[in-house]
């Protein structure tokens, strides 16, 4: 009877199915069978710049990313505290394909200037910083409450030329011809989640599909100006329908005089390959009965048309610190040459010095959530650590983290009392399988927890 009840519940609208018909790689029987079997496909995305004892054995490899990577199960994610360290992201196998786009145009040269423009929750944007080491990576989300979880999982992920902004779209057209690449996961009417997400079959409607195509055209026209002559626009939705995917790919090329471009897929991975109806712009869709994932669509575009207007970016200065202040955080972490120190209100911040004029240029226009790595504050002759410090690379040499067992790590993460009777007094890092968690300070006769409360677990 739960079998029959599930596979009721899977039902999908008919107008749905009705309106992929002779869309291409669409095949009615097995694409509703697929979801009325019940199967869940778990994936990861594995942090190059953590290494970790994260136990892979028994999983397979995602073929278009070689840090994805299906789980034969779903763990509880919340339990494991290398999730909280940032060793891993939580992300689905058909979006990691970014990756691939990547490695096809961009290659090495990854001193990029990016921008993701509908970042959270921060699957697409940690990735970005993965591949762009060397790039400048703005990752940007319009809903505020959204873009504090963006805020979160950027910063376990733990780089440090990353900036999170909360703009609308149309606020970077300040920013003419600045980014080299763009990424535009748009919103979008869910389809491809009906597997992952039955809810959402509830909200589809035909309607809703023609509300999200109109905004997703107002979303990249608002953003296009600020992107480069020659730059490289990665556009994708989770949604099946015509009208938010090859119709959009149309209007980029016929009305926003973009380029569409072609990849090499191998064909065995059972990825389709899709025409625009009126510019044959290409696209690529992905089905949950041809893939190992949800569905998907991507397409990529590269901007011809030439920048009418040239304006001289203006700069905000960005205090630095008096020269007071910098032996002061010296004599807590003496960071490399390759960073530069400044203030934003009381917090000291670190970004890399090649970065800084474009950091105080973005400053000037747009509202920044996090810049770099927030190393702390100075409270009287003290150095008082973040907890984006913890997350990042820069601690290391200046610290050697106290490792703690899983009992004793979930306990820290739940921000709990922590008993460490050997560990020295004061600032110290607490981590797992040598993966930093945060900061605990050891007092004379007692321990304070440093765990942000309001990252804290909640689940016993």
């Amino acid at each position: 009877m739960n079998g029959l009840l599930y596979i009721c519940q899977m039902a999908l609208p008919q107008a749905f199915l009705e309106s992929l018909t002779g869309v291409a790689g669409f095949n009615r029987s097995s694409f509703e069978a697929v979801h009325a079997s019940g199967e869940q496909v778990t994936s990861i995305r594995v942090n190059p710049g953590k290494n970790s004892g994260l136990d892979l054995s028994g999983c397979k490899q995602v073929p278009w990313c070689p840090y994805g990577y299906y789980l034969p199960e779903r763990p509880s994610f919340t339990l494991d505290p290398l999730f909280h360290a940032g060793a891993y992201y939580v992300q689905e196998a058909s979006s990691m394909f970014i990756w691939f786009v990547l490695q096809q145009l961009i290659g090495t040269d990854t001193e990029k200037k990016v921008l993701d423009l509908c970042a959270a929750p921060g699957g697409k944007s940690s990735l970005l910083a993965s591949y762009f080491t060397n790039g400048w990576v703005v990752a940007n989300e319009v809903i505020k409450q959204r873009a504090a979880v963006l805020v979160e999982n950027m910063t376990k992920w733990g780089t440090d030329h990353v900036v999170v902004t909360n703009n609308d779209p149309a606020h970077f057209q300040s920013l003419p011809g600045y980014f080299d690449v763009m990424v535009v996961d748009a919103p979008c009417s869910g389809s491809g989640m009906f597997r992952k997400d039955p809810a959402a079959m509830e909200e589809w409607s035909e309607h809703a599909v023609q509300l999200c195509s109109q905004r997703q055209q107002r979303i990249l026209a608002d953003v296009l100006p600020a992107l480069a002559e020659e730059g490289i626009l990665i556009y994708s939705t989770c949604s099946y329908s015509m009208e938010e995917d090859e119709t959009i790919a149309d209007w980029l090329v016929q009305e926003m005089g973009m380029e569409a471009i072609s990849l090499s897929i191998p064909s065995d991975w059972g990825i389709v390959e899709t025409l625009s109806p009126r510019n044959k712009a290409t696209g690529y869709r992905f089905y949950p009965d041809r893939i190992k994932g949800e569905g998907f669509f991507i397409a990529v575009f590269r901007k011809r048309s030439m920048v009418t207007e040239s304006h001289r970016l203006k700069e905000l200065a960005l205090p630095i610190l008096s020269r007071q202040e910098v032996q002061q955080v010296q004599s807590f972490l003496q960071l490399p040459e390759t960073h530069l120190l400044f203030k934003q209100g009381e917090q000291i911040r670190a970004v890399p010095v090649r970065w800084y004029k474009d950091l105080q240029v973005l400053a000037k226009t747009l509202y920044i959530k996090k810049a770099g790595v927030r190393i702390g504050s100075i409270k009287g002759k003290d150095v008082i650590p973040e907890h984006e410090l913890a997350m990042s690379h820069l601690w290391k040499g200046h610290f050697t983290p106290i490792d703690l067992s899983k009992e004793q790590a979930l306990v820290y993460l739940r921000r709990k009392d922590l008993l460490l009777p050997d560990a020295p007094k004061g600032w110290n890092l607490v981590a797992y399988e040598d993966l930093p968690l945060g900061w605990v300070k050891v007092l004379p006769n007692r321990l304070n927890n440093y765990y942000p409360a309001e990252w804290r677990i909640l689940k016993e």
